[in-house]
């Protein structure tokens, strides 16, 4: 029997707890090696059988592990991203990828120059409403897409103490939610020719981006991305406009939801959306609800098990992120010149 990947999890924040532990866990061709973090007695709690490191140099001089998977905060990737690989250990990095494209760029061409796995977690691909959408366009329900509106919104009106909501480099809702719009927007349509976007600070006393508004250009549609921190009804998250059919959905994929209430992934009732979407037809004015596949979040890591153990492909490459990040610094740019940015 193969041995399973070893894997160290650097970070024990929102992110690393609620996401990467339980599904590196839930994976039967990983194991949770390790945890860095400072706070032993609450990784021992849920995962007693990973040791907990109190550095991450520990994490690369060690012989044991062969994957790093980076949940820190969005400053540090990129810095550690390019020491994990310098010491030969395949990464896989919490979305967003780095702070600006250069840097994106930079680790892609290190991973490939050292033949190493690098990967990004866009996890929201294995969104139960996104699988259904591409399933849908797939078949040719709606005829040609014009318009794409994707939101992701929340209701937090007060500003919270954290580092998401701070004033330092890579906070913000542009950098949190618009790496998952961008990228569902690229797997769809590809590349844009031009981005417009608004970024704003609207709560009292916010002093990171909490308001986030996108147009992508493209020769024949138009896809419109929005985040905010402050909208009280923020069940809407696709309307999609074919020429013969409209998609639209409402409510946020379950997955997240049920981690943060402790399920193990890929238990029955696993990313099963209780709210499916409904297509409109133009003609008739006619409504259908669509059910989809079930949100696949453990489709991910057991993707990056296969990439390193037997040479399947990298479920999220590297150069797939660097085409995000090169939306999202545009959108950055954009928003600073009141201008649309070419790409």
């Amino acid at each position: 029997m193969t041995s399973p990947v070893r894997a160290a999890l650097v970070g024990f924040g929102y992110a690393g707890r609620t996401f990467h532990a339980p599904l590196i866990a839930a994976s039967p061709d990983l194991r949770l090696e390790a945890v860095v973090s400072r706070q032993a007695e609450a990784v021992a709690e849920v995962w007693p059988e990973a040791r907990v490191l109190v550095s991450f140099d520990q994490v690369l001089a060690d012989p044991a592990i062969d994957l790093i998977v980076l949940a820190t905060p969005n400053d540090l990737h990129a810095a550690q991203a390019e020491a994990a690989l310098a010491a030969g250990k395949a990464v896989v990095v919490d979305k967003p990828f780095t702070l600006t494209a250069a840097e994106a760029r930079r680790l892609t061409a290190l991973a490939d120059e050292r033949g190493l796995l690098l990967s990004v977690f866009h996890n929201r691909r294995w969104d139960a409403d996104f699988l259904t959408l591409r399933r849908v366009i797939a078949e040719d329900r709606l005829g040609p897409v014009v318009r794409l509106e994707s939101s992701f919104n929340r209701w937090r009106p007060e500003v919270r103490d954290r580092w998401r909501e701070g004033d330092g480099a890579g906070a913000g809702v542009w950098y949190d939610l618009g790496p998952h719009l961008i990228d569902q927007a690229l797997c769809l349509f590809g590349r844009p020719l031009g981005v417009t976007c608004d970024l704003a600070v609207v709560r009292s006393g916010g002093r990171a981006t909490d308001y986030a508004h996108a147009v992508l250009r493209y020769p024949d549609k138009r896809v419109i991305l929005h985040a905010d921190m402050i909208t009280p009804a923020a069940d809407a998250r696709f309307a999609v406009h074919g020429l013969r059919a409209s998609w639209l959905k409402d409510g946020l994929d379950v997955q997240e939801d049920q981690l943060k209430s402790g399920l193990t992934p890929g238990v029955a009732g696993w990313g099963v959306d209780s709210r499916p979407g409904v297509l409109v037809d133009g003609a008739t004015g006619a409504r259908e609800a669509v059910a989809g596949p079930p949100g696949d979040y453990p489709a991910y890591y057991s993707a990056v098990a296969r990439a390193l153990r037997d040479g399947a492909p990298n479920p999220v490459p590297a150069h797939e992120a660097v085409a995000v990040m090169e939306v999202l610094e545009a959108g950055l740019l954009s928003a600073q010149r009141r201008a649309e940015v070419l790409l």
